[in-house]
């Protein structure tokens, strides 16, 4: 008498392997995790950006303000100013570039502004390139007797242009006026150089830029 034919094993379904289904949750997570940044880099808010420079203790009025839409992505939406995120009465606390994103940071309350302006005189041209938002030396020279100066020297070290007007006549003989925000602190050690007739001169700082 033959033994009986063994009995075959059974076959696990391939579908019930663990791997398996281990490698189709893998690339379910990563289909979505692609869908999930493509889905934030699209996504935009509006923000202010600089419509032209806007130098330091200005206060940030509409007219200097344009919005746009931009993907922010990481980024949180109350790092820039925004419709309803900006206080009025707002000035710059430092330049803020054309075109530059309005940075809440860059903002503050007027009261806490430690700067103001003052109007002279260049005594030499200035470069072409100072505008607005330019960070400027004023140095100062002052009088002596008979039309002679004394040795110049810093007056204030970090004051930024907020206007420069050249004249750009044939004859040339006023000299260029400028506009300058400067620190309360040295208001009147400028004011006293200015009326004592010393000879002022604007030269840009090392690295200033707009």
């Amino acid at each position: 008498m033959s033994a009986p034919d063994p009995v075959p094993a059974r076959t696990r379904a391939f579908w019930a392997d663990t791997r398996f289904i281990l490698g189709i949750v893998l690339i379910v997570a990563s289909i979505a995790g692609v869908w999930f940044v493509v889905a934030a880099a699209r996504q935009t808010v509006p923000v202010f950006a600089a419509a032209r420079t806007i130098v330091p203790g200005e206060e940030v009025q509409a007219g200097a303000l344009q919005v746009v839409e931009v993907a922010l992505g990481q980024v949180g939406d109350d790092v820039y100013a925004a419709p309803g995120l900006l206080e009025p009465g707002a000035v710059a606390v430092r330049t803020i570039a054309e075109g530059e994103l309005v940075p809440l940071s860059a903002v503050g309350e007027a009261s806490v502004s430690d700067l103001t302006s003052v109007v002279l005189r260049s005594a030499t041209d200035v470069p072409a390139a100072v505008g607005a938002g330019t960070a400027v030396e004023l140095w100062a020279a002052p009088a002596l007797e008979h039309g002679a100066f004394d040795e110049p020297r810093i007056l204030v070290p970090d004051a930024t242009v907020a206007t420069v007007t050249r004249d750009d006549s044939v004859m040339g003989a006023d000299r260029p006026a400028l506009e300058l925000i400067i620190p309360r602190a040295d208001v009147a050690a400028t004011l006293s150089a200015i009326a004592g007739g010393a000879a002022l001169s604007v030269v840009p700082a090392v690295g200033g830029g707009r």
